[in-house]
């Protein structure tokens, strides 16, 4: 289960991370910190999701 998680935690990783530093610029939050930060959050927030999904996956 955990290489399934790992392959889920790319994509799902990377989409919710762009998608935060694309909310990040809608926003007007141009700087680098504000970037950063979003990038961060949305690959933080993806661990679980890639946790859950791979979990889900797993037991079908």
């Amino acid at each position: 289960m955990f290489r399934l998680f790992l392959i889920i935690y790319t994509l799902a990783g990377s989409t919710l991370a762009g998608s935060a530093v694309v909310a990040a610029l809608t926003m007007n939050r141009f700087d680098t910190y504000s970037i950063i930060v979003a990038a961060a959050l949305g690959a933080l927030v993806a661990i679980p999701v890639a946790w859950v999904v791979a979990k889900q996956l797993s037991d079908a």
